[in-house]
């Protein structure tokens, strides 16, 4: 079996440059999206998720808030791009990516790295293999090969009743295999390249198909 390459003081230093560099120049935008956010639903414009990081530790995750307040409570931990608890200013956010921009705190903390598997809800490890918990050995990430495969699956989860089962049969194992494989290949040009992609189809062309399992695998 390949070796998960760990994180390294190299990538620790790169994320703490790139979080204090975007957060200094994203500072009025990000105060603009709070108070949009405020401003069109009820409750704070930051929504907080507890998610297991590395060494199964768990961590707050911070995101814009996307969903009508209490929404955690009243549904399931995953979420379809037709769910009724999403705001319609949310519904942008998620379309853009935009609601992921306070991770940025996350990353200048070291709760997460720039590219990496992205940290999961605690009520689904149970569901992990042994192979797949080798995830947990490392920082989870912002951006990764397994977000960018599902980021435009929402429509498999659209109904909230059967979301959670859904996104166990159909996404939660190819996405974790996709992170694995770039794991045991984990090299700049590679980080480089995920984040171009995550750039391309959240910002720059946010109404494209998202990208299938090939087009996002390590090669």
């Amino acid at each position: 079996m390949s070796t998960v390459r760990q994180d390294s003081a190299r990538r620790r230093s790169a994320d703490i440059a790139v979080a204090l560099l975007l957060l200094t120049l994203l500072l009025v935008p990000l105060i603009l999206l709070a108070v949009l956010v405020r401003c069109t639903s009820r409750g704070p414009a930051v929504y907080r998720q507890w998610r297991v990081g590395r060494g199964m530790r768990p961590f707050s995750i911070i995101k814009f808030r996307s969903m009508t307040l209490d929404a955690d409570r009243t549904g399931p931990a995953v979420s379809g791009c037709e769910d009724p608890r999403v705001t319609r200013v949310g519904r942008w956010l998620r379309r853009t990516r935009l609601d992921e921009l306070p991770q940025l705190v996350n990353l200048l903390r070291g709760d997460m790295t720039l590219v990496g598997p992205r940290p999961e809800v605690e009520r689904f490890l149970p569901y992990y293999t042994r192979t797949e918990l080798r995830l947990l050995d490392v920082r989870p990430g912002i951006i990764g090969p397994g977000a960018l495969y599902v980021a435009g699956r929402g429509g498999e989860l659209a109904d909230p009743a059967e979301a959670e089962k859904r996104y166990v049969e159909l996404q939660l194992h190819p996405k974790l295999a996709l992170d694995l494989d770039y794991l045991h290949d984990r090299h700049l040009g590679l980080d480089l390249r995920l984040v171009a992609s995550a750039v391309s189809v959240s910002w720059l062309h946010p109404s494209r198909p998202r990208a299938s399992a090939a087009a996002v695998r390590p090669r």
